[in-house]
């Protein structure tokens, strides 16, 4: 548990648990693990508060401590809270409300979702009305690499992270459209970061095609992806391209509506 006692001078005003939210925003803010002399000079708070705060929030599974280098990462619980409150059906309504205007709109499955790994998890979805359609809960997991909303997560990790997700793992082939080699997902993935949306022609399920575009936080990182999904009976990939202008208006205000206040 956090201690709620803080006798630091000149910090007085800020509680202890304002303080260790800011020094898990900070550590989690990072690209690669952080050391505690940084995240003093970051947070502007002297070492020993840092340093006490940090072992409170390692005891709690929030961050982890790398003992061979003294530096700090998102710890697993951390992980695991992220992923689940994403998941969850206990959020604000407005975000529900505008991907079903989404799915009124496009009159095809829509879903918000994140990487976990090399798994796309759907952490929201809401399906469409026709009789034929693929239906998958919300907390579904499918290959990353197979579908729009999965490249749009891939191709937003920095090389380095994404060459040590995908080297030396064997991947499945869903269809004979999957892509499952490096080279062909690293050359995929370029033409994502180009275009700024992602498609899936056919590479989850035979007849399914759908396409992307991230959700971005206020400094431009992508969040997570937003994607529309339906059978080529009733959808192209022309069509897929032409709603991609809708797509992004719609993760504009899920954005705005994740980030208020």
């Amino acid at each position: 548990m956090l201690d709620t006692a803080d006798n630091d001078e000149n910090h007085g005003k800020t509680s202890a648990l304002d303080k260790a939210l800011a020094v898990l925003e900070a550590v989690t803010d990072q690209q690669q693990p952080v050391g505690l002399p940084d995240l003093a000079v970051r947070l502007n708070l002297p070492r020993q508060t840092v340093h006490r705060l940090l072992g409170q929030l390692e005891d709690a599974g929030l961050v982890h401590r790398d003992p061979s280098r003294e530096r700090y990462a998102i710890g697993p619980r951390q992980s695991r809270l992220a992923l689940a409150s994403l998941c969850s059906k206990n959020q604000s309504a407005p975000l529900r409300v505008l991907l079903q205007d989404l799915v009124d709109d496009l009159k095809e499955t829509c879903n918000i979702g994140v990487l976990d790994d090399l798994d796309y998890v759907y952490t929201e979805r809401i399906e469409c009305k026709w009789p034929l359609r693929m239906h998958l809960e919300a907390g579904s997991r499918v290959g990353a690499h197979a579908v729009s909303g999965g490249k749009i997560m891939l191709a937003a990790l920095e090389p380095e992270t994404l060459k040590a997700l995908l080297k030396g793992r064997k991947l499945t082939a869903y269809t004979r459209k999957t892509r499952v080699k490096f080279a062909d997902i690293e050359a995929e993935l370029e033409r994502v970061r180009e275009r700024g949306y992602a498609l899936n022609d056919e590479e989850l399920f035979d007849g399914i095609i759908g396409v992307a575009v991230p959700i971005h936080d206020a400094r431009g990182r992508t969040l997570s992806a937003l994607a529309v999904h339906g059978p080529l009976t009733r959808i192209s990939l022309s069509d897929c391209e032409r709603i991609v202008p809708k797509l992004r208006r719609s993760a504009d205000r899920i954005a705005k509506v994740w980030f208020r206040g």
